[in-house]
């Protein structure tokens, strides 16, 4: 009998967990690690969600364009789950459908229709997309599938100002799931102010430590492009894009 009692009492707590997510203004991404999160990074998470513009917001946002630290120029369109990647150094141009991995590449102005050339350069153009976009839009995802946060109390940045920091685990997602990141964050404006880079979750010592600076306002979010020594500059949200830039070289 008290075992069944603790197995109603654990079902109807996760019930109330699952619907709180669903109810939230910042619901979670399916996959995302509720059950070993801590509540209070979850509340935190939620909070930098809510600074960042909210979650309504952020779901409206259709079109994100930057340049990627003056390597590479980026047009993500977050509602057709697709990306166009310039590459100026290689001279390559990506277009690719972020869902199935289909799409279009082209080197020095000449599309790339072998098969075997598609199936190498199409899976780089979504992994160039993977990075590129967790460097401008991290504090989005800090619910997203696969995700596992853990609060980590009060600390302070490198510059000495005073945060809370979260932790930030993977579960088989992304192309690099044993990478872990502790984000600091302010606690007057709840905005992420730095991140630690952990090449390994088990490593005692981060990779790199860069600050998060320079807020300003697009449309109905708040985007970041200052990482220190480096900028995420060209930021853009525009409302309407030529479609042809998801498929033609030259639109």
């Amino acid at each position: 009998m008290k075992r069944l009692l603790t197995l109603i009492v654990s079902s109807i707590f996760l019930v109330l967990s699952l619907s709180a997510q669903v109810n939230s203004a910042n619901p979670a991404a399916e996959g995302f690690n509720l059950k070993d999160s801590d509540s209070k990074a979850v509340k935190l998470a939620d909070k930098v969600m809510k600074a960042m513009g909210g979650w309504k917001n952020w779901n409206d946002t259709r079109y994100i364009q930057w340049n990627f630290f003056g390597a590479r120029k980026l047009l993500w369109d977050k509602h057709k789950s697709r990306v166009r990647i310039e590459s100026a150094r290689d001279s390559m141009v990506y277009i690719v459908n972020l869902t199935d991995g289909s799409g279009k590449v082209f080197r020095k102005g000449v599309e790339m229709t072998n098969a075997d050339s598609l199936a190498k350069y199409l899976p780089r153009g979504r992994s160039i997309w993977i990075n590129d976009s967790y460097w401008l839009t991290m504090p989005f995802k800090l619910k997203d599938s696969g995700v596992t946060l853990k609060y980590e109390g009060k600390g302070k940045t490198s510059a000495g100002a005073g945060a809370e920091i979260l932790q930030l685990t993977f579960d088989h997602v992304g192309d690099t799931p044993q990478n872990k990141y502790l984000v600091y964050v302010d606690p007057k404006t709840n905005l992420v102010v730095q991140w630690d880079y952990f090449q390994n979750a088990t490593d005692a010592e981060p990779r790199m430590s860069t600050p998060w600076a320079d807020y300003r306002q697009y449309g109905g979010i708040k985007l970041s492009g200052n990482r220190g020594k480096r900028e995420l500059s060209d930021i853009a949200t525009p409302g309407k894009v030529d479609e042809k830039l998801f498929e033609e070289l030259r639109p």
